[in-house]
């Protein structure tokens, strides 16, 4: 069951999602973090955030709204209270990275990189939740600007890169990949990649709810992101998108997020091209549900006959 990401080696594919588990390793009171593959903190940037007013996460139907707006401590807080502990945690530990400019984000990530047992950086280059940032999620010759900046500092870790879901546009999710995974081509990192060592696939989706009564927003921000269920088919077709036409040529890894709710789910995203699976929303519903889809990826890779889950990653038949 393990699988390796550009790298940093996890004991199987589950990863609990940027800003669902908490800092750090919070979800340890109720679920044992040595059954999961790693952990990505909350979304940490340069200054301290109070996030967005109430009402900022919503149950939607088929999953969840949420505008939580980076609510954070800040990254000098961050290292001083949770780093210590980093090396305490019992799976992989990959470190949020968020910014409203390049100079943040490099602030940010060169700070994670020197936590020790941080195994990577992931950009969050993608929160729909907040004004400004976003667009070097959307612009392929601003985000190589920000994955080369970075890729400079980041000397001991793994560097991620956290995709949007929907660009505006004529640029879609595979040109954003190719800019994540080429940088400005200036090699650095412990693999000496130009950019990226794995990519994430995707963020929430934007959207919106509406109480038909009063007719208000029922978001204190207006509008948010959407996960769940909801978005897992597209979540699928664009980790599918992505490997085929970027990551797979470039030997670089993927992790699919999108509506992971059961084993068959994340099954999908391996097939489609993911090397690990993200949760998030699950978490809010069942905090132990990882380890019931860590059990049947088990027993659906003996029942493909394959001697590890890595067989299976892209093996979609088409």
């Amino acid at each position: 069951m393990s699988v390796d990401l550009g790298g940093v080696v996890l004991r199987n594919p589950v990863v609990l999602s940027a800003g669902t588990a908490g800092y750090l390793d919070e979800m340890s009171e109720v679920l044992d973090l040595a059954r999961v593959g790693g952990v990505v903190t909350k979304s940490i940037t340069r200054m301290p955030r109070e996030g967005n007013a109430t009402w900022r996460v919503l149950p939607a139907g088929v999953g969840m709204l949420n505008a939580v707006g980076l609510a954070n401590v800040g990254v000098e807080a961050f290292v001083e209270r949770m780093g210590p502990r980093v090396t305490g945690v019992p799976c992989a530990v990959i470190g949020s990275a968020a910014g409203f400019s390049v100079e943040e984000y490099v602030v940010v990530a060169a700070s994670l990189d020197a936590v020790e047992g941080v195994k990577a950086v992931e950009l969050n280059v993608s929160c729909p939740n907040v004004h400004g940032g976003v667009e070097f999620g959307s612009d392929p010759g601003l985000l190589r600007e920000l994955v080369g900046a970075v890729r400079g500092v980041v000397k001991y870790s793994r560097l991620f890169v956290k995709l949007s879901p929907v660009v505006s546009g004529r640029v879609g999710i595979s040109e954003l990949a190719r800019a994540a995974v080429e940088g400005c081509g200036v090699s650095g990192g412990p693999n000496g990649r130009p950019g990226a060592d794995a990519l994430c696939v995707a963020n929430t989706i934007p959207a919106m709810a509406i109480d038909v009564r009063t007719r208000r927003p029922l978001l204190a921000n207006v509008t948010g992101g959407l996960s769940g269920p909801a978005v897992h088919a597209a979540a699928v077709k664009l980790v599918y998108d992505v490997h085929r036409r970027v990551a797979r040529e470039a030997g670089v890894p993927v992790i699919g997020v999108g509506g992971v709710m059961r084993w068959e789910d994340a099954a999908e995203m391996i097939l489609a091209g993911a090397t690990a699976v993200g949760m998030g929303t699950a978490l809010f519903a069942d905090p132990r549900s990882p380890i019931g889809v860590v059990r049947g990826l088990e027993r659906w890779v003996r029942s493909q006959g394959a001697s590890s889950v890595r067989e299976l990653v892209g093996a979609v038949v088409v």
